[in-house]
């Protein structure tokens, strides 16, 4: 079969799905979208299975608790009801009508004229030359002078005796249940597992969280993960240590049996959520054929720039972003990626680089959790490697005074600099705003002020928030 040959081919519909422009007017361009989820929508998982839904639903969920929490304000309330269908509908019915809308413009809007859409699962049969699948079965080959590869991942299975049978949830398939369970298991102690836990332990389902760590969020700074695990231990039934050996489902539910600290452990719930990591979809599109190389992990690998290697060597004419490639999978990095890579296409003698910045993180929990730059124990590893000393400050919410207003006993803001020059090594917070909160300290780290400088040289509203981050910085800048 003869190849349909176009100037630039495209995979994906997540962050590549920006990718499309008027700069490129005069080029012709293949998008290729297997779609995600197991309805294979349009438009990625950010706003079909990941941050926007779970976004909307934490929302739901903060109202859901502040009942439970208004007793010590001198305030008696009660959650009365919580009706998931209309939840997940009015979510849902928002999103998925951006998604068809989004696949109705690439496919006849007088702005893409020159883009073909074709639905379906593309894999490479060569450098720069494609088949793909597409949904009534046939193959289509496409070759491209530039291929750009978005193809995202998904969520990974651990192997763990009978969980292909136990008709597990993931994070792509559980907020679009038909009514809430009863009872919840929860394998995984990441970010998805913690913001899943919140969510529906606020909706009234009994939530247990199996951690295989003896603390959840092991990403983020060491004081801050052993925090969130004693509040999520407070909050709901959290077993850490515990190592999965077998699932079955029975007419009852799911069954999960394990050990931890050597004694077996059974847990029993209506529904089992599996959120132990994701993996990239590289796998899927035979890599190998283009002679593309890959980490251990299955991520394609690209340099600085976001080409695409093989051999060790770039690839001319292959770019990769977001999850596919990055180690990160978070949509501000993908987003990230794609306006670089968009500009190296265009700009070819005078590309940029991607990794110029501090990549932040937020975790939407309750509380919340935000982090940028290194934690305490890199950053000190980094200061003895460089013969450098650093400074550790760390503020609690409730000595602030908006704290007090909030009766926040758990929440604090940790920041590290180097103690001669007060350089921003890292920030990390947990509380409430922290992801609000964390967006003074990302722009200090990338445009490279340092404490000194943010710290003394503006006004700080009082009583406001953002004290927390003052009143940290005075501490490393005496």
């Amino acid at each position: 079969m003869d190849a349909q040959h176009f100037d630039i081919a495209l995979i994906g519909s997540g962050s590549a799905n920006s990718f499309p422009g008027p700069e490129f007017a005069g080029r012709s361009i293949v998008q290729i979208d297997r779609g995600v989820g197991p309805a294979h929508v349009f438009g990625g998982t950010c706003l079909n299975l990941g941050c926007i839904p779970t976004k909307m639903l934490v929302h739901t969920a903060d109202l859901a608790h502040a009942p439970a929490e208004s007793a010590r304000f001198g305030v008696t309330s009660a959650l009365r009801h919580v009706d998931w269908p209309a939840i997940r509908d009015r979510i849902f019915g928002r999103l998925d009508a951006i998604s068809t809308g989004g696949e109705q413009y690439r496919a006849d809007h007088v702005d893409n004229q020159n883009l073909t859409l074709l639905r379906g699962t593309a894999r490479f049969t060569g450098p720069r030359a494609l088949a793909v699948t597409l949904a009534d079965g046939t193959e289509q080959h496409i070759t491209a002078n530039t291929i750009v590869i978005g193809a995202g991942s998904r969520p990974a299975f651990p192997p763990i005796d009978g969980i292909d049978q136990a008709r597990a949830h993931t994070s792509d398939t559980i907020m679009r249940i038909p009514e809430l369970p009863s009872s919840l298991a929860i394998l995984g102690s990441g970010v998805v597992a913690v913001e899943m836990a919140h969510i529906f332990a606020s909706l009234g389902v009994e939530v247990t969280l199996i951690a295989r760590s003896e603390r959840v969020l092991r990403q983020a700074d060491a004081d801050v993960s052993e925090r969130l695990t004693r509040v999520l231990d407070e909050r709901l039934h959290l077993i850490t240590g515990m190592t999965t050996t077998s699932v079955r489902r029975d007419s009852e539910g799911v069954l999960l049996r394990g050990t931890r600290d050597g004694a077996e452990v059974e847990v029993r719930a209506q529904e089992l959520l599996v959120a132990t990591g994701r993996i990239s979809n590289a796998d899927l599109l035979d890599v190998d054929a283009a002679g593309i190389d890959t980490h251990p992990d299955g991520r394609i690998v690209v340099d600085p720039y976001q080409r695409v290697l093989g051999g060790g060597e770039v690839l001319e004419g292959i770019w990769a972003l977001g999850d596919v490639s990055s180690a990160h999978q978070l949509k501000h990095v993908a987003n990230h990626e794609q306006k670089t890579v968009r500009h190296n296409v265009l700009h070819p003698g005078s590309m940029l680089r991607s990794d110029t910045m501090p990549i932040p993180s937020g975790v939407f929990t309750d509380p919340q959790v935000a982090w940028v730059g290194m934690d305490e124990r890199a950053a000190t590893a980094h200061a003895e490697a460089s013969g450098r000393q650093i400074r550790v400050a760390r503020q609690d919410y409730a000595g602030i005074a908006y704290g007090w207003a909030l009766e926040d006993t758990d929440g604090f803001a940790k920041i590290i600099v180097d103690a001669e020059t007060t350089e921003i090594l890292g920030a990390h917070i947990i509380g409430v705003e922290a992801t609000t909160l964390i967006q003074l300290l990302i722009q200090a780290m990338s445009t490279g002020q340092t404490a000194r400088d943010i710290a003394t040289t503006q006004y700080w509203i009082h009583p406001a928030m953002p004290e927390l981050i003052e009143n940290a910085l005075l501490q490393v800048t005496d």
